[in-house]
């Protein structure tokens, strides 16, 4: 067990030997640390935080009361193996959150990014990829191997459908059930979920150039309006006419990927 000079943890909390304690972090009353965790600098755990498993926090994350994270994955498959959940930086991990690692099926590895807000009881199951700036409203959940692109929302006890993928900038309505992939700032309602237009308000406020919310508003309307041939093939020949980069072309990179 290491625990830095500067870490400050409670007198009723359990760390296990192995366990790795960084500089400035706290663990507060009753939380118990396992063998494997790696707590990095100024990590905070309120009461009765469990972190177990072989699972990274990053630095200055945050994790509040009755949270239960690296916990073995709800799968049938698991057998114990050796798998793991990495937490990237300045995250906010609010009560009754569940997060579970890897799976050897699924590469073994959970992985959320930085500065993300899981709030009350949202649940990331095994094998996902978040990025960073993602927001998870109260109880909206993930199924196994979904991945989640930077700045999308889930909005409160929304349900993901394992293997899908959900675009960067994208958001999902509350109480939405969500079967297939949604495009890179796309908004989803309903159940189950339909595609409801394109997340322009995230867009806006996240500072994106006026034109590049024309073009892939431009983008959209050819892709998902028009009725000449299929969808795959009115986006492959539209990106041979867009930028680079941008929200249109990451939209047509997305649904033409393999």
């Amino acid at each position: 067990m290491t625990i830095a000079s500067t870490a400050v943890v409670h007198a009723t909390a359990i760390v296990e030997d192995g366990a790795s304690i960084g500089e400035g972090a706290r663990i507060g009353a009753y939380c118990v640390v396992g063998p494997h965790v790696v707590l990095a600098k100024d990590v905070t755990l309120e009461a009765h935080v469990v972190v177990n498993g072989h699972t990274t926090v990053g630095a200055r994350t945050r994790i509040y009361p009755f949270a239960s994270i690296g916990m073995p994955p709800q799968d049938l498959k698991f057998n114990g193996e050796v798998t793991a959940l990495e937490i990237g930086e300045d995250n906010q991990i609010r009560e009754h959150v569940t997060m579970n690692p890897g799976t050897e099926g699924g590469g073994g590895v959970t992985r959320i990014g930085d500065r993300c807000l899981f709030m009350v009881g949202a649940h990331v199951a095994h094998d996902c990829m978040i990025g960073s700036n993602v927001v998870m409203v109260n109880s909206a959940g993930l199924a196994g191997h979904v991945q989640v692109g930077d700045f999308a929302l889930l909005g409160g006890h929304s349900a993901i459908h394992q293997f899908v993928r959900i675009g960067a900038h994208a958001m999902v309505g509350g109480m939405t059930g969500v079967e297939r992939d949604v495009i890179p700032a796309g908004t989803v309602m309903g159940n189950r979920a339909h595609l409801a237009g394109l997340n322009l308000t995230g867009l806006k406020r996240r500072g994106f150039p006026k034109e590049e919310i024309h073009t892939l508003r431009a983008a959209y309307r050819q892709i998902f309006e028009s009725h000449d041939g299929e969808l795959v093939e009115r986006a492959s020949a539209l990106r041979a006419t867009l930028p680079a980069s941008g929200p249109a072309r990451d939209m047509v990179d997305f649904i033409l990927a393999d």
